[in-house]
């Protein structure tokens, strides 16, 4: 394959501005990083220290094998909302002897590692994780079930809606952990405390459990349900103690003497599970790219509309910088091609400008060769949408990127996505953003996520605004208009952030672009578990 050259000027003032205004939010996203990590606060970390117990992070750590990476999947959900940022449960990606495993663990510091309506996302979307590439699922469960606190933003009504959908989510958590034993895909849960109600479920819908000696404690209700519904005066030990449930009831398949003997517990488990990966194995001699990484900090600017060549993020990305251009003189808005990522053979489509019938159509064809070849595709965004206006309606922009949108629904190769600017409008649904189901979704730190631009949304509203005012014989009142426009424009540019979008979990996790090349790797890695196959069946297209 050729290797791709650079035109980035790393001596140039924009660059250098570029650089500095990234390194500042990458400070501050390590700030928010550090928070989540902290839990409840050192208040609540030392008393589950005074109790024995580990915080969440170190009991991952443990059952991780050594030097081997973690996967964060949305460390900062619930970012400005009534919760914790990191809304108390951890989930990600590891490796436990030799096999990578979706890990989730609750967080005991952080309202004793109840649900909410952020972290039950999360919650679903490791068990999709698990589902979809095929991984055994490791549950460190210690929950005390619903919090509903502040869910309703202090409307009753809303509270009740929310109580219901929780109740609703709930459920849906019994059922993709059972569904994932019927795929037989294990799940292992290694109960570190009180598990209480739906969070009993948990192990109770487990293929392995793990209890820990004065420590494990499940039951659907505890002493105090237990005495108003049935007058019964239990202890917790005899209602849903851990002797009793691996002596007694059966719930119980392992008896742990404490926290480090379950972790070494769970790590036997998973290596007696004769775990092979479906996918075939990654080239084993792989180079680093040729041009720095380092340099990615200095491509995006802040202010999204100043354009950049996707090409210089691919050179630093991809093996040895290698990259086999499909089309390049076809359609140049969208740059297409193949590569390698440690190893991993991956096809590549990033936007260079909007996305016009030819670029459209090129895609629509690179992803059906990809297809039949059965090689993933990685989609880099930097997209504000498909042209639209006269000229181009009548040259089939919307016939030719319907083309382009069949065939990223219909494509059965793994997805992966990086938003690394902007990414709007149908654009996103093109580039396979979430809604239209990637493996895994990652957001770089100036990125933004929205319907459209900030200004565009606030114009629109403007144009419709002024048309309703005629067409019902009444003076447009200009002023209250402007007014209208600042407040739309405000909380569009506030609503389409990167950040607001990673807290709200629509993606995987904010990254720092220098991460770009091994998060990739471990993506690829992950989809690998399972069969990595391509589909020639596509929907009808207009020709």
């Amino acid at each position: 394959m050729p290797v791709l050259n650079t035109r980035l000027d790393t001596r140039d003032a924009a660059f250098a501005r570029n650089k500095a205004d990234m390194l500042e939010a990458l400070e501050e996203l390590q700030a928010l990083l550090d928070e989540a990590a902290r839990g409840g606060g050192p208040e609540a970390a030392a008393r589950l220290a005074a109790r024995g117990k580990m915080p969440i992070r170190e009991r991952i750590a443990a059952a991780l094998d050594r030097d081997s990476p973690f996967l964060e999947i949305s460390p900062l959900a619930a970012w400005r909302s009534p919760f914790t940022i990191g809304s108390g449960f951890v989930v990600g990606i590891g490796v436990i002897e030799d096999v990578e495993c979706v890990i989730l663990g609750h967080d005991p510091s952080v309202r004793a590692g109840a649900f909410n309506a952020f972290n039950a996302k999360k919650l679903m979307r490791g068990l999709q994780i698990a589902r979809e590439n095929r991984m055994p699922y490791v549950q460190f469960v210690e929950s005390a079930g619903a919090d509903l606190r502040g869910q309703g933003d202090g409307d009753p009504e809303a509270a009740i809606q929310r109580e219901i959908e929780h109740f609703a989510e709930s459920g849906r958590l019994f059922y993709e952990i059972t569904e994932l034993s019927k795929l037989r895909i294990p799940t292992i849960s290694l109960v570190f405390g009180a598990s209480t109600a739906g969070g009993a479920y948990q192990p109770g819908m487990s293929d392995y459990n793990i209890f820990i000696r004065n420590q494990s404690r499940v039951f659907l209700g505890g002493p105090p349900l237990v005495k108003m519904a049935t007058g019964e005066d239990a202890d917790e030990e005899s209602l849903g103690g851990a002797d009793m449930h691996t002596r007694t009831s059966g719930l119980g398949d392992y008896l742990a003497r404490d926290e480090l003997d379950g972790i070494r517990m769970c790590r036997e488990v998973v290596a007696h599970l004769n775990w092979r990966k479906l996918g075939p194995e990654p080239e084993a001699d792989f180079e680093a790219p040729k041009h720095d990484p380092e340099d990615l900090l200095g491509l995006v600017a802040k202010d999204l509309r100043a354009p950049f060549d996707m090409r210089e993020v691919i050179a630093r990305i991809v093996d040895a910088s290698y990259f086999e251009e499909f089309k390049p003189l076809y359609g140049p808005t969208l740059v297409c091609g193949w590569a390698r990522v440690h190893g991993y053979p991956v096809g590549i489509l990033g936007n260079n400008g909007a996305l016009f019938s030819e670029s459209a159509e090129k895609a629509a064809q690179f992803i059906q060769l990809c297809n039949q070849i059965d090689v993933p595709l990685l989609f880099l965004h930097n997209i504000t949408g498909y042209i639209v206006g006269t000229d181009f309606e009548q040259g089939g922009i919307t016939k030719n990127g319907s083309k382009m949108i069949n065939a990223v629904s219909n494509s059965t190769v793994p997805h992966i996505s990086i938003i690394t600017a902007s990414s709007y409008g149908a654009g996103n649904y093109g580039m396979s953003g979430r809604a239209f189901g990637p493996r895994f979704t990652y957001i770089w730190p100036f990125a933004k996520i929205a319907v459209m631009g900030p200004k565009q949304m606030a114009g629109v509203m403007s144009i419709v605004g002024r048309a309703a005012a005629k067409r019902r014989g009444i003076e447009f009142d200009e002023e209250a208009d402007a007014k209208r426009a600042a407040i739309a424009e405000h909380w569009a540019e506030e609503r389409s952030k990167g950040l607001f979008a990673t807290s709200r979990v629509s993606d995987d996790g904010m990254i720092d672009p220098r991460d770009t090349r091994i998060v990739i790797a471990l993506s690829l890695s992950a989809t690998y578990n399972n069969k990595v196959e391509g589909t020639k069946e596509f929907g009808t297209w207009r020709m």
